[in-house]
């Protein structure tokens, strides 16, 4: 993979403005491995146990009904992301295969696309955040979830991160 690692007095410029949470990720984790003032201290991000995640970020917690799952960002990549302040969301019952783009958000600094976790049927977008965006900010795992969806295959939840793997990939 490509890394966007131009230096610049000071440090290293920062990643475009349309990346992928992992490529993003991936340069600020790059950018903090080295000497110099953009160096950061370890980042705590929130990780829940009994969720699981997507190597592009995402979280599935179950929604009390079975096959049900609500979806949206992790706690790290809404702190990589910075204030958000618009997202765009699927309408109940479209369809999305695992891995396909759903949705967007968009940040001050950034714009970026959301992954579907499951291949599945959108139940319930969270209509709340037309009018408060910050909700994913404040809150990723409670008022900021972003869709309901009925996955095809529940048992494919099974192969997504526990919060071992995830917290690995995060570093």
């Amino acid at each position: 993979m490509a890394m966007c690692t131009m230096a610049v007095r000071g440090g290293f410029a920062p990643p475009p403005a349309r990346l992928t949470f992992a490529v993003r990720a991936a340069y600020i984790s790059r950018r903090n491995q080295g000497p110099g003032p953009n160096r950061a201290e370890s980042i705590m991000a929130n990780v829940p146990q009994d969720l699981k995640y997507t190597e592009q970020h995402e979280y599935l917690k179950p929604a009390g009904e079975d096959g049900v799952f609500y979806v949206g960002i992790t706690d790290f990549a809404q702190g990589e992301l910075g204030d958000i302040v618009f997202v765009e969301l699927p309408k109940p019952g479209s369809r999305h295969e695992a891995g396909a783009v759903f949705g967007t958000i968009e940040a001050v600094k950034a714009v970026s696309d959301l992954y579907m976790p499951v291949s599945g049927e959108v139940v319930e977008a969270n209509g709340a955040l037309d009018a408060n965006p910050a909700a994913i900010n404040s809150d990723p795992y409670g008022e900021g979830w972003m869709i309901k969806v009925r996955a095809d295959d529940a048992a494919a939840v099974a192969g997504l991160l526990d919060a071992a793997g995830y917290e690995a990939l995060i570093g």
